[in-house]
């Protein structure tokens, strides 16, 4: 039992003796099946907080024969699968936590050099019979241990990307570190060694050109998570139990927490999870983390349509991007969709991988966008959140025309890089101009068709608030009067709609006339006691 080489389970006993652990070795079932197969190379990325160290040391306390996990995997979903007891603490491990011997080394130079000396060194203790060619490097030690005994090997490495992150200009300490990984992982000779390979980090495997640098692995990212999406990170099920475990309620630990789109998983951040239970405060726990100071060199970047995209996110919009220029590193930027790639990875937004658009995920992660906004290369946001504060206030003081003024004066001065050329595009802006309402209301619900449709924008107050300000039921017309859009919403019963919903509502109709190229707005408060005495109706008439 070694500190590298067939490590103990100590780190894992550690989460399970934890108040709140969710079990997670599932994982292990589909590894298992794998192993030596040409899937049994495996890269699975996910951002800070989202239990990358827990899945390595638990892989570790499985696989090790340097330990006995026996006890630590009774009774969990692992234990009853067929090949459980196979391979249950059989295997040669090799674990590294490569941030820790960054550190350890000294300097991100000396770390390739650190984790080979290191290794070899356990590995000679381990096989004392074995004599080891003069090369000295770790795949090769490793091959000639093969060779000699028929042993082969599970090589697990959490924070793998760390000196791709931490040392994005030194490429002459990545070049050493890439080439230290394709001596354990690429070409034919270490499919003899490796039974398994699985390497954890925040970024998926570095490209160099267009391919990436270990083309052998399998990879399962925030972008693409396949069936690895459940163990990314909590999923809704996962999140709900919690919550009546420690009455909690999950409609709101929903509304902070969630919004990562996986599949068709919707996955929460573990960390987060765990602290809103333990602590009963519904904030933002990565902000504990200083979230803001990584957060605002990539915002501030002087890429065309960034800050845009930024807002609409903001907003409660989604936004398209292109996740296939983006280089797997910290500093190869070419354009804007490059960085929201990177922030997507680093868990900072989500992504529709169906429709291929970004958004941010939760109230948690919106407030670390507004801290991050209030730099003064900011200053335009700062205007501009006063011009939508007046439209919001415009629009619940029913004052059509300053709401026309207003959306108009937004798209010109802080949208014009939308251009109005249909429908679609009305509502991006208008997405844009009521950031403001974020405070007050819950993120927007667009176009979501159920019963008879619902308007394009359908804004409900938030608890705090539902007795101060109404619901907002807003839709949109392109090249038509706005009088139009205000019928459709009575026509087509929008109302119906929010038919929970009981405190005041108003019918927002906007519109925008090509030929003029003015907006137009119209506002009526509906009668809510219309609607319970319609309500009323329908229930007495089922």
């Amino acid at each position: 039992m070694g500190k590298f080489v067939n490590p103990d389970n100590t780190a894992f006993q550690v989460a399970l003796n934890s108040e709140i652990y969710v079990d997670k070795t599932g994982l292990i079932e589909y590894t298992n099946r794998v192993m030596d197969t040409n899937q049994a190379l495996i890269c699975n990325s996910r951002p800070r907080r989202f239990g990358k160290s827990i899945t390595a040391n638990m892989l570790a306390a499985y696989y090790s024969r340097g330990c006995d996990s026996k006890q630590l995997f009774e009774g969990k979903n692992i234990s009853k699968t067929k090949l459980y007891e196979e391979h249950l603490n059989k295997h040669d491990v090799i674990h590294l936590d490569v941030q820790w011997c960054c550190m350890d080394a000294g300097s991100a130079e000396k770390t390739v050099s650190y984790i080979t000396q290191k290794v070899l060194c356990e590995l000679k203790e381990e096989f004392p019979d074995v004599p080891f060619s003069k090369k000295n490097t770790l795949g090769g030690a490793l091959a000639d241990i093969t060779q000699k005994t028929g042993h082969k090997f599970v090589i697990i490495i959490d924070e793998w990307d760390v000196l791709i992150r931490d040392e994005a200009a030194n490429l002459k300490v990545q070049e050493e570190y890439i080439d230290f990984l394709r001596g354990l992982f690429k070409g034919t000779e270490p499919t003899k060694f490796l039974h398994l390979a699985y390497l954890t980090g925040i970024l998926p495997i570095k490209k160099v050109r267009t391919q990436s640098a270990l083309n052998n692995f399998e990879e399962y990212t925030m972008l693409t998570p396949a069936n690895f999406a459940s163990y990314i990170g909590f999923t809704e099920e996962e999140v709900r139990s919690l919550c009546e475990k420690y009455s909690m309620d999950f409609e709101k630990v929903k509304h902070w927490y969630d919004g990562y789109l996986l599949g068709n998983e919707h996955v929460y951040n573990p960390k987060a999870v765990v602290s809103v239970m333990m602590r009963g405060e519904y904030q933002s726990y990565w902000s504990k983390t200083g979230t803001y100071i990584s957060i605002q060199p990539l915002i501030n970047m002087n890429f065309d349509g960034l800050r845009t995209a930024i807002i609409q996110m903001l907003s409660g919009a989604s936004v398209e991007v292109d996740i296939n220029t983006f280089q797997n590193d910290m500093v190869s930027f070419q354009n804007k969709d490059d960085v929201i790639t990177l922030l997507i990875h680093m868990g900072y937004l989500a992504y529709d991988q169906k429709r291929g658009r970004a958004f941010i995920p939760n109230e948690e992660i919106r407030q670390e966008f507004v801290v991050a906004t209030k730099d003064r290369r900011w200053n335009e946001l700062i205007a501009f959140q006063r011009e939508s504060k007046e439209l919001l206030e415009a629009t619940l003081d029913m004052d059509c025309d300053t709401v026309a003024e207003k959306v108009e004066k937004i798209h010109t001065q802080f949208a014009s890089a939308i251009q109005y050329n249909d429908e679609n595009s009305l509502s991006s802006v208008l997405t844009i101009a009521y950031l403001s309402a974020m405070q007050y209301y819950f993120i927007p619900i667009r176009e979501m068709p159920t019963g008879r449709g619902f308007a394009d924008y359908v804004f409900l107050p938030k608890p705090e608030y539902a007795e101060e300000i109404p619901a907002l039921l807003v839709e949109l017309k392109w090249n038509k009067k706005a009088t139009t859009a205000l019928q459709q919403i009575k026509d087509k019963n929008y109302v119906q709609s929010v038919a929970d919903y009981t405190g005041n509502i108003l019918l927002v109709g906007i519109s925008y006339d090509k030929k003029s190229k003015e907006h137009a707005c119209i506002i009526e408060e509906y009668n809510t006691s219309l609607k319970k005495s319609k309500d009323t109706q329908d229930s007495f008439e089922r």
